[in-house]
């Protein structure tokens, strides 16, 4: 899984690296009630593509709200329901599940 972590890492990390030693002239920027200023090419792209991947983000955890929810309550259920056979049998309870590995 690391293998394929890096095989599609590295390249994306080498394109940024050379998009931004290719595009170092400045670009005026402004927002409207605020001053222009004066930024590398590079830093106005790649901020750009950074703040779209943290909104998006961020729209993808608000929806996922519901989830996380239920997966606690569930995970609630379970432990109760595991005590209560403990109580029952006086046997101790199964170990959790180990998180998985890599």
């Amino acid at each position: 899984m690391k293998l394929v972590h890096w095989l599609v890492t590295l390249p994306i990390a080498i394109l940024a690296v050379l998009f931004a030693i290719s595009n170092l002239d400045p670009v005026p920027v402004g927002l409207w009630p605020f001053a222009a200023i004066d930024l590398p090419l590079y830093l106005v792209a790649l901020g750009a593509l950074a703040l779209g991947f943290v909104g998006g983000e961020l729209v993808a955890w608000i929806n996922g709200r519901h989830w996380r929810r239920e997966a606690r309550k569930r995970q609630r259920r379970i432990e109760a329901l595991e005590r209560e056979l403990e109580a029952k049998s006086g046997a101790p309870a199964l170990p959790t599940a180990a998180a998985p590995r890599d």
